[in-house]
């Protein structure tokens, strides 16, 4: 057991959790803003695969992030023109953007590279150490900045009003439409720094669904943390130390059943959602459009 609980465990954890944490504050602001989220798998695939090929064809990982993130906020801005201007269907809009976010990047790879399974291997973001990328800091310092925003500042708390009550926010003069589309497209920014912390930080290339469910896992996150940011982080954790634990109890060859390890996480989603372990309760106006 002393074998199993090391110092590379927790390194694991972080890891794995960084691409969680910051998919999830994406989803946060979101969702706090009154706007249902469910395409952050979407999200992350097209910022990982943005974030590949970026690197690859500038050599730079930085750039590479930057397209990353500027990739999963074009796919954000259509997310937030079918929910908000159209006023769609939310859950709808969100399938619809896990299908792009599956579809443009095969698409695209195919037409590149000739193959829609994998990209050419390309420039990595800088480690610090047991694995331990630029990304993974970020993501564990936007916790307490956006807890700051949502609850001490002006433009924080109007979001959150147009998240509640989106008609009496309107009424007392805060322009719900531009504060959803704002947080919309912040929080797809930080999807596809989610995915970028998977191609670029913790490997060199894309693949196809590389997530493999983590946009999921994500939103389950910010409902087991109960829509805060602490909350969210503590979730997080939970659900990287569970990938975390399945690889290190593998590598380990400790005799649990493969299969059990491998749906460690997924079960722990599942739990999330049906909310056994805790009550959770969305932001009042979640899911309504503003008049």
């Amino acid at each position: 057991m002393d074998d199993f609980l090391t110092l590379g465990l927790f390194w694991a954890t972080l890891r794995a959790a960084a691409p969680l944490l910051l998919t999830a504050l994406g989803g946060l602001i979101s969702e706090r803003s009154g706007v249902v989220n469910i395409g952050l798998e979407g999200l992350m695939l097209i910022g990982a695969f943005g974030a590949a090929i970026g690197s690859y064809y500038t050599g730079n990982a930085l750039l590479g992030l930057a397209i990353g993130a500027g990739s999963a906020l074009l796919l954000g801005l259509v997310h937030a023109f079918w929910c908000i201007s159209l006023r769609g269907d939310q859950i709808v809009a969100g399938t619809a953007i896990n299908i792009l976010g599956l579809a443009i990047p095969a698409f695209l790879s195919q037409q590149l590279f000739g193959t829609a399974g994998r990209t050419p291997d390309a420039a990595k973001l800088f480690s610090f150490g047991s694995g331990i990328h630029l990304l993974v800091p970020v993501a564990f310092i936007l916790v307490p900045i956006v807890w700051w925003y949502l609850s001490r500042t002006k433009s924080g708390l109007r979001m959150m009003a147009a998240g509640e009550d989106p008609r009496a926010a309107e009424s007392v003069g805060i322009a719900v439409i531009r504060t959803r589309y704002v947080a919309v497209l912040a929080g797809s920014v930080l999807g596809g720094l989610g995915g970028a912390c998977l191609a670029i930080g913790d490997l060199s290339f894309y693949t196809n669904d590389m997530t493999q469910g983590r946009g999921f896992i994500a939103l389950a996150a910010v409902i087991f943390g109960n829509w805060t940011p602490v909350g969210t982080l503590i979730a997080t954790l939970l659900f990287g130390g569970a990938q975390a634990i399945q690889i290190q109890a593998q590598a380990a060859g400790l005799p649990i059943n493969t299969d059990l390890l491998l749906a460690l996480p997924y079960l722990l989603t599942l739990i999330a959602i049906t909310g056994l372990l805790r009550q959770s309760i969305p932001p009042a106006g979640l899911g309504r459009h503003a008049s």
